[in-house]
């Protein structure tokens, strides 16, 4: 498998789109980016249509063309019969002169290739020794087929492609020419690279489109008439049939489109429902006109089909004869590189992702599979990871926020613009003695709070912090932050209950009080005491001193 399909990294976003639309699901998830499985992918090109960051890139083959034209070999390119849906107002003749411009030696519509193939068809079907034939022309469903369906290779044509036929015949008419098939179709690029030497480059439309502009080579509005141009109908659904005979009545003749139902079709002729029938199967829907690099710029099945119905004319091209051997092809088994766990491994990451019994498994297809157990299966192989589960992931952080909210000792409540409650904890519950969060859930917040601040906030966009409240209906202290979230719209108010604290403050400011009062009594009792010692002391020394005066005088006077 060629690497046809390219991914800009840096521009994948975890999106899961590509896997979402993915028919095979051939895409891994390693490191939060996208990656293409090779062997398991078809090319039919969903994943470069419906990229939102445009992070799949088809890979160019432009220079490699431009290095031809360098060469002295006659470079000539066979145009898919698509173009004239692309290129709105411009047949053959206008494309053949712009091409000239860039260096080409003539341009040929693939068409011609077509009605090759449709010859081939129509022997096969007259030859009526085969139950059911599949038509062979689009690449991405023989892709499908060899990796998905290998019991239904033997139903597949041998033989080539259009795009091939019509190289092979360039090849034939013009000794050593390059070939360069030009189209609306990724997987084309792989077919030329795998049965190389017929198609020796392959280019789209895009980049055709880009190396015209680049070169300032204007496409002339011309639309060209040719009645012998039948197989120009080929890239359209039933555009094979139309072009056929289909005048064996042994065959129920069918046409087929988008990879889903091909999908169904083969499953039914694997499970033996389906006998003589002659199928066209095409990719992508509305066959060719509905391929990526054309649905990915403008798609327009009405005006597509309209434009290439006008442009076929009603008789074939005239081409050569060729042996069915020279138009033979062969298609091999694809083997896929992963096996299939087994079902104890599935259920143990079922398990991890939540999904113990069946009603766990929602398969909403968020993730890109169709069922949990497909997703299982994939993280089994290592193509994706539990974490792209989206139900998981919003369980594991409701479960987490969740957590948080209930646990945390801080009130929580949450408003609208409206200021009606969205959300309220146990905590904040306590603190304004509410029952149940539905008593209060979808109602104003005035019937529990004082809502001037959340007003303030809601209204100024500035928050509130660390204010200090008193709730008098609840007679308790609160310190208030309120957080005004722009983004969700909502007003989120935290409540810490500091009655406790506040009530603690109040004690130890009686406390304190009290012991001043006892201080200063303490004191004047004490100065009392002093100053009635002070007293006595005085009077005991006078009364001491007089005896004494007493005592020495009655000596002296002996």
């Amino acid at each position: 498998m060629s690497n046809c399909l390219t991914l800009k990294k840096s521009n994948c976003k975890n999106c899961y789109k590509c896997i979402r639309h993915c028919p095979v699901k051939a895409i891994r998830f390693s490191g939060n980016q996208a990656h293409i499985i090779g062997n398991e992918c078809i090319l039919c090109g969903q994943c470069f249509v419906v990229c939102p960051q445009n992070a799949k890139e088809v890979t160019s083959e432009v220079e490699k063309v431009k290095v031809f034209l360098q060469c002295p070999e006659p470079v000539i390119v066979s145009l898919a019969p698509s173009f004239v849906a692309n290129y709105e107002g411009v047949g053959i003749d206008s494309m053949r002169r712009a091409l000239k411009k860039l260096g080409f030696f003539d341009v040929e519509e693939t068409a011609i290739g077509a009605t090759i193939v449709k010859n081939e068809y129509e022997k096969i079907v007259s030859d009526g020794n085969r139950d059911i034939i599949i038509t062979s022309c689009c690449h991405s469903v023989n892709l499908l087929i060899q990796k998905y369906f290998p019991g239904a290779i033997a139903y597949l044509a041998d033989v080539m492609s259009p795009m091939q036929a019509h190289c092979l015949d360039i090849k034939k008419r013009f000794k050593d020419a390059k070939t360069v098939f030009i189209g609306p179709c990724v997987a084309k690029k792989d077919e030329a690279e795998h049965y190389a030497g017929i198609a020796d480059a392959v280019l789209t439309f895009d980049e055709l489109t880009e190396w015209l502009n680049q070169e300032k080579i204007e496409l002339e509005r011309e639309v060209d008439k040719n009645s012998a141009s039948r197989a120009r109908f080929f890239p359209t659904t039933g555009g094979i049939l139309k072009t056929m005979a289909l005048d064996s009545p042994d065959y129920t003749y069918i046409a087929i489109d988008g990879v889903e139902n091909c999908i169904a079709a083969l499953k039914d002729i694997e499970n033996g429902n389906i006998h003589k029938c002659f199928i066209e199967m095409s990719a992508c829907a509305g066959s060719c006109i509905g391929g990526p690099v054309m649905e990915k710029h403008h798609r327009s099945p009405v005006r597509d089909y309209a434009a290439i119905s006008s442009y076929a004319g009603e008789r074939d091209f005239e081409v050569g004869d060729y042996e069915r051997a020279e138009l033979r092809k062969e298609f091999e088994i694809i083997e896929h590189r992963y096996s299939t766990p087994s079902e104890n491994e599935i259920f143990s990451v079922l398990r991890q992702m939540g999904k113990f019994k069946p009603s766990d498994e929602l398969n909403c297809g968020s993730c890109g599979y169709n069922t949990c157990r497909e997703k299982a299966i994939a993280i089994c192989q290592g193509k994706a990871e539990i974490s792209m589960c989206l139900p998981f992931l919003k369980d594991k952080a409701e479960s987490f926020s969740d957590s948080i909210v209930k646990n945390t000792p801080n009130g929580l409540i949450v408003l609208n613009e409206n200021l009606e409650v969205q959300q309220i904890n146990r905590a904040a519950r306590q603190i304004m003695n509410i029952r149940s969060n539905s008593d209060i859930l979808g109602d104003q917040v005035v019937r529990i709070l004082d809502p001037s601040l959340f007003i303030e906030v809601r209204n100024t966009g500035k928050n509130i912090t660390n204010r200090k409240t008193y709730l008098a209906e609840y007679k308790k202290y609160i310190e208030q932050n309120i957080v005004y979230d722009r983004d969700s719209r909502l007003i989120i108010g935290i409540m810490r209950d500091i009655t406790d604290e506040e009530f603690q403050k109040e004690r130890r400011e009686v406390v304190k009080s009290q012991t001043v009062e006892v201080a200063d009594k303490v004191v004047d009792k004490q100065m009392r005491i002093v100053q009635e010692i002070a007293s006595l002391l005085g009077e005991t020394a006078a009364e001491t001193k007089i005896a004494l005066s007493k005592l020495k005088e009655s000596i002296q006077n002996e």
